[in-house]
């Protein structure tokens, strides 16, 4: 074993064990810690745990190379996901945390009275958090893959195991301080490759300052090779597409009910609202980082790797062709290795680079620990999500209300390993880029829940019958979308399949308003809830007046 594998498997079990301790140590003992940790995280610990839930595998492994490999229209990916976040903690977080359910299902179907609108949720929560969580295993199998130098396959199946036992044992309370832990190792993790690579380039420490001065260097080499510039607008894709691409992600951030859960957790709305202004923060380290982290990369490949001899190509290509995510052939047999014969996956970038820019065995261990801890913090919340959506909201409030907090725990325990199982067999063989397969599941939210928590909250005209045909509607235009463009080539002024979110997202709106209006109005009570969301915590909104929620005797 070399000194390389050894330095990375012990920094991976390391955290590994670090993890499962937490979860054991935080073991859920009733519901209220498995789904919601008993509404006891403080703010900035919250917003650190949104961080890790949300700087997915598509975040750490797969964005930098998606914009290292589009250019100019890979910023859609940062300016959709950071957008929606803004959308999501000024729209819509505060009030669902005030409305005091477990799960955004569980909200729908009192929020609209209706068992339909909670199973059809519920549904939409398994279907986006599934599609989901075939990102984060896929992207497990890469770094794991990489690690031992085996198929990335085998590596999935691993990550499989790991995400069934400590998202099975914590629930929501062990996900918590489990997911504190993995931002903090994997912005180090992001953090450290990229200062380096910052100053071997450009011998300055902030590569967020430093990046901009490779923009004339790669446009001067782009056309030396004859290919589109790097830094060129809409060469990868239409103008709508890069919009389309932007709403989707925006829109699908602020629907997606394995991050609006993490909301729950908190005692207040100000303690909401602060965890989002945390997370805001720490989520910026590192999406302020990756279009530097991009141009360093590709800058690094196009001048050391690029141009070199065939025969004399550094060792890392090697252990990277046998994970089958690098393909390097001499299709000119000139024994010269060009730019256009390099054909790397956006998927390794990140976990390339340290190798690429030979940063040293620790900062390669320290990657792939970052990733592994992106990959199974995001697989954990979305585990823990598609078990409430099936637990709680079908099976406690549906099917079985009189079930017991033992049988609850241990349906939800259940169903964790059962998703978590089908998830990797599909993760086998992904259907898709990270990137894409995580484009996908947001396309899905947002033209499911985005509409109806929007009207949900703020229309309180929006009916049972509206918010069924808009999820319903929202959900068939989305896929049907998704799955022409993607298999039958079919797309509307050049928005593929990652776009498919504006499509979905502008029915489900549409159908949601229609109906609602041709149909009768909400009960008198449930239009006064949903006034009061509006309200801060202290105050109540009750007969038509706004009340001091502790004193409902005199009129503010």
């Amino acid at each position: 074993m070399d000194t390389q594998f050894l330095v990375s498997l012990s920094i991976i079990l390391a955290t590994f064990g670090l993890y499962i301790g937490i979860a054991i140590y935080n073991t859920a003992k009733q519901t209220s810690d498995f789904y919601v940790a008993s509404r006891g995280v403080p703010p900035v610990f919250n917003g650190m745990a949104i961080g890790a839930d949300w700087m997915s595998a598509a975040s750490f492994i797969g964005m930098a190379g998606t914009i290292m490999l589009l250019g100019y229209d890979g910023l859609a990916y940062i300016m959709g996901w950071t957008g929606g976040y803004l959308l999501l903690t000024f729209l819509l977080a505060p009030q669902l945390r005030k409305y005091g359910r477990y799960t955004v299902p569980e909200f729908i179907g009192d929020r609209f009275n209706s068992h339909p609108a909670r199973v059809i949720a519920a549904i939409s929560t398994i279907i986006i958090s599934f599609t989901y969580s075939i990102g984060q295993l896929s992207g497990s199998g890469v770094v794991i893959g990489r690690l031992f130098e085996i198929d990335a396959k085998l590596g999935t199946m691993i990550g499989v195991v790991l995400i069934a036992t400590y998202a099975a044992f914590g629930g929501m309370k062990g996900i918590t301080w489990t997911q504190v832990a993995q931002y903090i190792i994997l912005i180090i993790a992001y953090l450290i490759p990229v200062i380096f690579m910052s100053l071997q380039i450009t011998n300055n420490p902030l590569p967020w300052l430093s990046y901009g001065e490779l923009v004339g260097k790669m446009g001067e080499l782009d056309r030396e090779l004859g290919i589109s510039e790097y830094f060129a607008p809409f060469t990868n894709g239409t103008k709508w597409q890069f919009l389309a691409l932007m709403f989707t992600l925006m829109a699908g951030t602020a629907g997606l009910p394995h991050v609006i859960v993490r909301f729950y957790t908190v005692s207040t709305m100000k303690a909401a609202r602060w965890s989002g202004a945390w997370a805001l923060l720490f989520i910026g380290l590192l999406y302020l980082s990756a279009p530097a982290y991009a141009a360093f990369s590709r800058f690094i490949l196009m001048t050391k790797v690029a141009g070199s001899k065939i025969s004399e190509l550094p060792a890392w290509t090697k252990t990277w062709v046998d994970t089958g995510k690098l393909q390097v052939a001499d299709g000119n047999g000139d024994g010269i290795l060009q730019w256009s014969e390099l054909i790397i996956s956006n998927d390794i970038v990140v976990m390339a680079t340290p190798e690429i820019a030979n940063l040293g065995v620790f900062v390669i261990g320290l990657v792939a620990a970052g990733a592994m801890a992106a990959a199974l913090s995001t697989a954990g919340g979305l585990m823990i999500a598609i078990s409430s959506a099936f637990a709680h909201d079908i099976y406690y409030r549906v099917m079985k209300p009189n079930a017991t907090e033992k049988t609850r725990l241990n349906v939800a325990r259940l169903s964790i390993v059962a998703a978590t199982l089908l998830a990797g067999i599909i993760a086998l063989n992904p259907p898709g880029a990270i990137t894409q397969i995580v484009a996908w599941a947001f396309a899905l939210a947002s033209g499911t829940f985005f509409p109806a928590l929007i009207l949900g909250v703020w229309w309180k005209r929006s009916n049972a019958q509206g918010v069924i045909a808009g999820m319903l509607v929202g959900l068939a235009v989305t896929l049907g979308y998704i799955f022409a463009a993607k298999y039958g080539g079919y797309t509307i002024l050049g928005i593929i399949d990652t776009g498919a979110g504006v499509f979905g997202a502008t029915a489900a709106f549409i159908a949601n308003i229609v109906v609602s209006l041709a149909t009768p109005a909400p009960s008198q009570k449930i239009q006064e809830e949903v006034l009061d969301l509006r309200y801060p915590e202290q105050m109540v909104y009750k007969n038509g007046e706004v009340w001091m929620n502790d004193d409902a005797t005199k009129s503010v």
